[in-house]
């Protein structure tokens, strides 16, 4: 395979080395600007590598550059110096937020520990005790010299026949029925069967010559340098320091020998249009300079202004800084997307055009690592699902949104973000047709996918009347209420209303969607009309890619319910090349209510002059619910007899209010999300993306159920022959309902750290704290005692059976 790799910095120069490391030599490495400083973002980075992030994904990433960049150098240059990182906190919420980071990188596997404002002090002296209340010490955090990185990686590839060539615009990509094949250079042309875009701040100008929308925005970021700082002198004893991180006040900082580095996210954000910035010109001898841009491309002035509240904070935070004064300074550009997560993986469109944008130094070897495996392989070794460039829903194409979602993400760097705290802006963007009555009704709206979804109602606060819903401590307590609580039980007593409409709704037509099905998942589909089977997607190495509902609706007619963008990306990519089937996202253009309790069955009854009661647990069928048109289908997610009942968004309403009125004899009430999670957990039904990922396999998910090895052959199916059973997915019970933690948590046996926490809620139902995590298999066995880290405490939890709620399926097939 002819490979063309599109930028020559810090990613560009990882993915050449992995991907040639795998044996693909064929590769051209092109850069406009010079070798190896580019001029690009990699040129100017600081180099801080802090490994904690509440993603599990980026911290593997992260540690694998820390890991790879220990073992560069070049000219006498380490790639990467090992001081360690230190976090510091001036806040009570700081300091609680750094336990809960601790927390994330004991999860995750690397070594850190919450240090008192003293030892703070004695691992940096320049810091002023007095200020701090305490910080969080990862001692394998440190400095990258990126363009020393840079470097080593190429010179590692030149050595397989690698070739970088520098001085070379990509003016266009070349296509020819949707496949790739090759560029046009300032040099000329460049033949390739893979082109990978490592742009960086110009990426989306490149993914553009393929009609590809990057929703990624360059923002300048404020970094300067202080003059001499005696103090350094003074203390200098051979001891390295760490790396600093003051994120109550967005700075971070780090030495140059008798220099401070001070770099700031604390001013408004400055988007630029990659147009608009400079390019390197050719100079003499054919070697570009960069003479477009006073320094290089991605530095623009530096506006000190700005830079004041952050000149007085350091002097703060380090007093010896007042010995010195503030040097010169950059706004240096960086790359910002709406989620603040990278953007990897093929275009849609474009067979063999790969893009890996958004990265920082940070995460870039993992990232080259991960690329390479996935276009050599066709699988990278570490769940990428958040990264996925075909992730996003089409209005997060829109260029206002995603400028409007970057320059907050730049504004929130460093915020304490709460799991379900929504975006402020730009909302409200998608309001399903039930979205009047929830008005009315009080709802409390979070975000999903820009959805507004309800997590519960005021108007429900009636059936608080005889309950005890306790409340949780203060970061559950967030986004929460006592109604959720009342909601969930009643749900298990009357009648609710659950809005799904954000679920994604996917068609399957054709004379060959039954064998296409057949092959993608792995579930037997091929079944009567009118049946609904859960089947999981997974790859060729036997790993879950999503799970999901399908129903048959008629002989060649399937509705798929999934979880988002990328099960309508891996359904295109694997259609057969007869064109026999066709795959439409149709959750525009539908919704859908949940309508779940014991008294659903009675509702929809009164309704419909269809057989209701005839409609059996997994079994769907259309039928009219009053005036309005439905496919009717014998499911619940909660763990109720129910129904979920789609038709199109134009008689949504109508449908709504022809079941509220119905169902007032039966109480019925409208339910959120909040108690919808708690009874999903109840009842032990996972979530993709929470509790299981492209990393597992399924029965160590706990869903071999949903795998019918003897359809025939499927995708993946080969691979689960020898799959390993390397953990579990486990169900933990807590206690204390003051007690409730949210995700992500650690957890451990005595002292070791063997797990962590997926999703988790209080179940009112059960009256118990529930917390699903991944565990060792000898740590699995229900009745097992462990502890849940949960910011500075240890909760006593116990592995227990599953489901905690109707475990003969009786409520479920009544």
């Amino acid at each position: 395979m002819r490979v063309v790799v599109i930028g020559a910095g810090v990613v560009g120069a990882a993915v050449a080395d992995e991907m040639s490391s795998l044996g693909w030599t064929d590769i051209t490495v092109l850069d406009q600007g010079p070798l190896f400083a580019t001029g690009g973002s990699s040129s100017h980075a600081p180099g801080l590598v802090f490994q904690a992030n509440g993603s599990k994904t980026m911290t593997e990433l992260a540690r694998y550059t820390v890991e790879k960049f220990c073992r560069l150098s070049h000219g006498g240059t380490q790639g990467f110096v090992q001081v360690g990182g230190l976090e510091v906190a001036t806040t009570a919420e700081r300091l609680a937020d750094l336990h809960r980071r601790h927390g994330w990188l004991a999860s995750w596997g690397v070594a850190s520990r919450v240090v008192s404002a003293e030892e703070c002090a004695k691992l940096h002296p320049l810091l002023d005790p007095g200020v701090l209340l305490g910080g969080l010490h990862t001692p394998t955090d440190g400095l990258a010299n990126p363009v020393t990185a840079v470097t080593a990686q190429a010179r590692a590839a030149e050595g397989r026949g690698v070739r970088f060539v520098g001085d070379c615009e990509v003016l266009d990509v070349l296509v020819a029925d949707g496949q790739v094949r090759g560029v046009v250079t300032t040099q000329g042309e460049y033949a390739a069967d893979v082109v990978v875009c490592c742009a960086g701040i110009w990426g989306p100008r490149v993914a553009a010559m393929v009609g590809m929308t990057l929703p990624l925005t360059p923002l300048a970021h404020q970094y300067a340098w202080t003059t001499r700082v005696p103090e350094l002198e003074r203390i200098d004893t051979g001891a390295t320091r760490p790396i600093l991180r003051h994120q109550d006040r967005d700075l971070y900082y780090r030495e140059y020998g008798d220099r401070v580095g001070i770099g700031y996210y604390g001013h408004d954000p400055m988007p630029v249009d990659c147009a608009d910035i400079a390019r390197p010109t050719a100079g003499r001898a054919g070697h570009a300079m960069h003479q477009d841009a006073k320094v290089m491309p991605s530095i623009q002035d530096f506006t000190p202004v700005d830079f004041e509240p952050a000149w007085e904070e350091s002097l703060r935070l380090l007093p010896s800084l007042r010995e010195a004064e503030l040097g010169e300074g950059i706004n240096g550009l960086f790359s910002f997307t709406t989620d603040g997560m990278p953007l990897i993986g093929e275009s849609q469109e474009v067979r063999g055009f790969w893009v890996a944008e958004a990265v920082w130094v940070t995460h870039s070897a993992g990232v080259g690592r991960a690329v390479a495996e996935w276009i050599v392989t066709g699988s990278p070794s570490v769940d990428l699902h958040d990264c996925d460039v075909n992730r996003f829903e089409q209005h997060q194409l829109a260029p206002a949104y995603v400028q409007a979602r970057s320059c907050q993400n730049f504004v929130e760097v460093y915020d304490i973000l709460h799991p379900l705290q929504p975006m402020d802006y730009p909302r409200p963007l998608r309001r399903s047709p039930f979205h009047p009555r929830q008005v009315e009704l009080g709802a409390m709206f979070l975000e999903a996918s820009g959805w507004e979804r309800p997590q519960w109602y005021a108007t429900n606060e009636h059936l608080l009347d005889g309950r005890d819903i306790r409340t949780p401590n203060e970061w559950a307590a967030r986004y929460w209420s006592p109604i959720v609580g009342a909601e969930a039980q009643a749900t298990r007593e009357r009648v609710a209303l659950y809005d799904m409409t954000a679920l994604k709704r996917i068609e399957v037509t054709g004379p060959g969607a039954t064998a296409y099905l057949q092959r993608v998942t792995t579930g037997n589909v091929d079944k009567s009309v009118g049946s609904v089977t859960y089947c999981l997607l997974l790859d060729e190495r036997g790993r879950i890619r999503s799970d999901v509902t399908v129903s048959r609706l008629g002989p060649e007619h399937y509705q798929v319910g999934g979880n988002g963008a990328l099960d309508v990306d891996w359904f295109g990519r694997h259609l057969p090349a007869d064109r026999g089937v066709t795959v439409r996202d149709i959750t525009a253009g539908t919704c859908c209510l949940g309508v779940w309790g014991p008294h659903a069955r009675d509702l929809l009854q009164q309704l419909s002059r269809d057989d209701v009661a005839g409609l059996t647990y997994f079994r769907g069928k259309r039928m009219h619910v009053g005036m309005v048109p439905t496919t009717a289908l014998r499911l619940s997610y909660v763990g109720e007899l129910g129904y979920e009942l789609y038709t199109t968004a134009d008689l949504g309403l109508k449908l709504w209010d022809t079941l509220w009125e119905a169902g007032q004899q039966f109480g019925i009430f409208a339910g959120g999300r909040g108690a919808f999670t708690s009874l999903r957990l109840e009842k032990g039904y996972r979530s993709f993306g929470a509790d299981m990922t492209w990393d597992h396999y399924p029965a160590e998910a706990g869903l071999a159920f949903a795998v019918r090895m003897d359809k025939g052959d499927f995708l993946g199916r080969t691979a689960l022959l020898d799959a390993p059973l390397r953990s579990r997915l486990t169900c933990l019970t807590t206690t204390d309902p003051t007690k409730v933690v949210v995700g992500k948590e650690p957890v451990y046996d005595g002292d070791r750290c063997v797990g962590y926490v997926t999703s988790a809620a209080y179940g009112y139902t059960v009256g118990l704290g529930i917390a699903y995590a991944w565990l060792p298999v000898e740590l699995s066995e229900p009745g097992t005692a462990v502890h849940i880290g949960y910011f500075d405490e240890r909760i006593p939890a116990t592995v227990t059976a599953e489901p905690l709620f109707d475990p003969d399926m009786t409520r479920l097939r009544s």
